[in-house]
């Protein structure tokens, strides 16, 4: 299920890497191109449909006077640049937006890539250091691929089978652990 948030975040994910290959592409014709990925002519026809049905398969949309978007946990950090270098350069993700209440006081930003998306807050009390979350996924191996291939000093995730599927944990710096599982075909 994509919605229409995933689909502006995605819009942006692929003018920065566009940017990064030395492609310079407007917000519009970026927005243009996730609207083809979802198969449809322009970007005003997946706004609409998605507008009209919560989501761009129809799920949410008849009776239910409520819909649920997936949920976007809040990971505590104590260091900025320690996270940048965690969740940034380790793992990939792409700083969505920041906020900060003035200057000098503490971080809050999201973070995605692909349909993951979470926040990052210095504040206290807004996430408990050490918290552990799953991410189910597929293409496990080529994700652990190209953790090996950055050499991060301080984390060499493995994969473990287990029973239900593919697994491999990162920590971050705060001790926050995400465990990433594919899970076996029925």
């Amino acid at each position: 299920m994509r919605t229409y948030l995933d689909a502006k975040a995605m819009a942006k994910s692929l003018r920065e890497a566009m940017r990064e290959t030395g492609v310079d592409l407007t917000h519009s014709a970026a927005l243009e191109l996730v609207a083809r990925q979802f198969g449809l002519p322009n970007w005003n026809v997946l706004s609409a449909k998605i507008g009209a049905a919560g989501t761009t398969d129809g799920e949410g949309a008849g009776d239910a006077p409520f819909a649920f978007e997936p949920p976007v946990p809040i990971m505590r950090i104590f260091d900025e640049a320690k996270a940048r270098e965690f969740y940034c350069g380790f793992l990939g993700f792409s700083v969505d937006w920041e906020h900060r209440f003035g200057d000098d006081f503490p971080l809050y930003c999201q973070v995605s890539r692909a349909n993951l998306r979470l926040h990052l807050s210095e504040h206290a009390g807004d996430a408990t250091p050490g918290g552990n979350m799953v991410v189910f996924m597929t293409g496990i191996a080529a994700f652990h691929a190209e953790l090996k291939a950055k050499d991060y000093r301080y984390m060499k995730p493995g994969i473990v089978d287990q029973d239900w599927g593919a697994e491999m944990q990162v920590t971050d710096p705060f001790s926050n652990r995400m465990r990433f599982i594919e899970r076996k075909p029925d």
